[in-house]
């Protein structure tokens, strides 16, 4: 039987069991990333630089920098990233006419939240010692992860607005855009001392790796998802 890419309805438990497969990988990679982080003496370097680089972030604040960032920053709290996240699942089915696109976006945010959740608890890193600009929420520092959602959500955007929208002049400022916004969360989440360096990096690769994940399972690999024709191709010769 033929895949039926169209609506999405073609992945079953091959692409779910890859799905979990690489969110065990990944989520492994990452504890074993952060317990070096914090554990191990070879990089108590690391460490210090994590702390000079927190106390700089104190040392050029700014009324108009802290109004910007707690902006920045917002981008990603989970109200924001639940609201675009939905925003984005019913008008990706309405330009597209199928599912996929808005079940990929879902998948990618979705999936940064649960692998989050085991490393955050897993890890369980002190977030820096410094006068901290939000309420501090009960996960750990390490990994940041309204970086890890920011890339895993607005990078996951880009990539569709890329790959569909047609009009190269709007795509490109576009996709731009959307792949700053992770940028900008993670440099505020650091300046408004939430998160070492290394906790937005980490976190922004775990996003991005997950996201890679998220695209080779589901991607359709034959046809543009805006494809809305598709009895016409299966009658072609």
């Amino acid at each position: 039987m033929a895949r039926n890419d169209s609506d999405g309805s073609g992945w079953g438990r091959r692409e779910a069991g890859l799905l979990v497969a690489g969110m065990l990988a990944l989520t492994a990679l990452l504890l074993l990333c952060g317990f070096a982080l914090t554990r191990w003496s070879a990089l108590a370097g690391v460490r210090a630089w994590d702390v000079d680089v927190a106390d700089w972030w104190v040392s050029i604040r700014t009324p108009t920098l802290d109004t910007l960032t707690d902006i920045g920053s917002s981008l990603s709290d989970t109200p924001v990233a639940i609201a675009v996240t939905a925003v984005a699942f019913v008008v990706l089915r309405l330009l597209t006419g199928r599912w996929t696109a808005s079940w990929i976006v879902l998948a990618a945010i979705f999936g940064e939240l649960l692998y989050f959740l085991a490393l955050t608890s897993g890890v369980g890193r002190e977030r820096p010692d410094v006068l901290q600009l939000d309420a501090a929420p009960p996960t750990s520092s390490y990994p940041s992860g309204h970086t890890g959602a920011a890339v895993a959500l607005y990078v996951c955007l880009a990539v569709i607005v890329w790959r569909h929208l047609s009009n190269r002049i709007a795509a490109v400022p576009l996709a731009l855009l959307l792949c700053l916004v992770p940028v900008a969360v993670g440099l505020s989440r650091m300046y408004r001392g939430m998160h070492f360096a290394t906790d937005v990096l980490f976190g922004a690769l775990g996003g991005l790796l997950w996201l890679l994940v998220v695209l080779a399972v589901l991607w359709p690999g034959r046809r543009p998802l805006t494809d809305r024709a598709p009895a016409q191709e299966e009658a072609a010769p």
